[in-house]
C-alpha cells in the first residue's frame, strides 16, 4: 500500500488548444518559405507515438520535396489539387504497410513472434487492420504538423493505384492520403464551416 496520490496529467493550455484544434485550418495556399529536414523530423518524432492496435504502427510516410517528385505525384491527383500541391514546400504521401506484422517482434517484444505468425496467412485481415490503424495514426500526424508550427492540407482526391505504382511498386506500402505541408500563403483559408451540433454528436449512457 502507498499513500502517494496518483499523478495528475497536465492540461493543454489555451495557446496549445488553439494551435492544434480550434484555430487550426486546412491550408490551400503556401508561402515559398522552405520546410527543413529538422521540421519534418519533428513531425515524425511526434506522430510516431500515436496509439495503434497491438502497437502495430502501420503508418508509413513518403516526404516529396523535389520538383521532379511533385510532378510525378500530381499527374495522379485530381485537377483541383494539382496547383496547390506543386506550390507546397513538402508533400507527404501517407500510406500503410500491408506487411506491418513483420515488425511485430520489434514493436511488441512480449508477443511479437506469435502475432507475426498469426497474421502471416491472414492477408485480408491484415489489410483491414493496417488501413484502420494508419487512419488513426494519420489524425495524430496532422496534429504533429500543426505542433511543428506548420499548416497541413490533407487531400483524398487522387488515384491510389497510380500513386502506388509510381512510388511504391514492389513494396507492401499502400497510399491513402496526400498532405501538403508548409507555411500558409496568401488567403490560405476557406471560410470556417459549422461543426455538427453537440446534441447530435454526443450520447450519454
Amino acid at each position: 500500500m502507498t499513500d502517494r496520490e496518483p499523478q495528475a496529467l497536465n492540461v493543454l493550455d489555451d495557446t496549445g488548444r488553439k494551435l492544434l484544434f480550434t484555430d487550426a485550418r486546412t491550408a490551400n495556399t503556401f508561402a515559398p518559405r522552405p520546410v527543413g529536414e529538422d521540421e519534418l523530423a519533428m513531425i515524425w518524432e511526434l506522430a510516431r507515438w500515436s496509439p495503434s492496435a497491438a502497437n502495430g504502427q502501420p503508418l508509413r510516410v513518403l516526404f516529396v520535396r523535389s520538383r521532379e517528385g511533385k510532378e510525378r505525384l500530381v499527374r495522379h491527383l485530381d485537377d483541383g489539387n494539382r496547383a496547390k500541391t506543386l506550390s507546397a514546400p513538402v508533400v507527404a504521401v501517407l500510406a500503410y504497410d500491408a506487411d506491418f506484422h513483420e515488425q511485430m517482434p520489434t514493436v511488441f517484444p512480449a508477443r511479437g513472434q506469435m502475432l507475426r505468425a498469426a497474421f502471416a496467412e491472414q492477408t485480408e485481415k491484415r489489410e483491414g487492420i493496417a488501413a484502420y490503424n494508419s487512419a488513426l495514426q494519420t489524425g495524430v500526424f496532422l496534429l504533429a504538423v500543426r505542433a511543428a508550427g506548420l499548416a497541413a492540407g490533407p487531400m483524398a482526391g487522387f488515384d491510389r493505384a497510380g500513386v502506388d505504382k509510381e512510388f511504391f511498386a514492389d513494396t507492401s506500402w499502400r497510399s491513402h492520403l496526400v498532405v501538403n505541408i508548409g507555411h500558409p500563403g496568401d488567403n490560405p483559408w476557406f471560410p470556417r464551416l459549422p461543426r455538427v451540433p453537440v446534441e447530435d454528436a454526443i450520447a450519454w449512457a
